[in-house]
């Protein structure tokens, strides 16, 4: 792996993941009004997700703020430090996928999801998905993504 990456040099990084309930590309600034909108609106039920359900996020923050995070998460997608995808069903935001390198020893990638409460039933089918694209797309050997089945 080249420094400062997670992922081998010659890994070709997905360019999205598509589905019959929704599809995933890489988050960016374009998709901050709607992402702003959608997590700001499901506090509660992303705090009540595993892998969220430890720590402070999400807090409310401003649309400029949350512009801030996107442009960061889209710096670490283009050097290859970490993923996030947005989760979209036609032409909503609904949650967000993200892979970055695990906090702990024995997993090589942590991988969270969440999505917006008013298609909480996208959970499990979002869970079923990317934990599959996992195994078949990705280079982690033990990547830890928290249980939602």
């Amino acid at each position: 792996m080249a420094p400062n990456t997670f992922v081998p040099v010659d890994f070709q990084v997905p360019d999205g993941l598509d589905s019959e309930l929704f599809r995933l590309e890489p988050l960016g600034p374009q998709h901050n009004e709607r992402d702003h909108e959608a997590w700001m609106s499901s506090i509660e039920h992303i705090r009540s997700t595993p892998g969220f359900d430890e720590g402070g996020w999400p807090s409310p923050m401003t649309a400029e703020r949350n512009l801030e995070d996107l442009e960061r998460h889209a710096t670490d997608f283009g050097e290859r430090r970490g993923f996030t995808y947005s989760v979209i069903d036609a032409e909503n935001v609904v949650g967000c996928v993200y892979i970055y390198p695990s906090s702990v020893e024995e997993h090589d990638a942590d991988v969270r999801s969440w999505v917006r409460e008013s298609r909480a039933e996208l959970d499990e089918p979002l869970w079923l998905a990317v934990s599959g694209w996992m195994r078949t797309t990705w280079p982690f050997s033990n990547p830890r993504y928290a249980a939602r089945v």
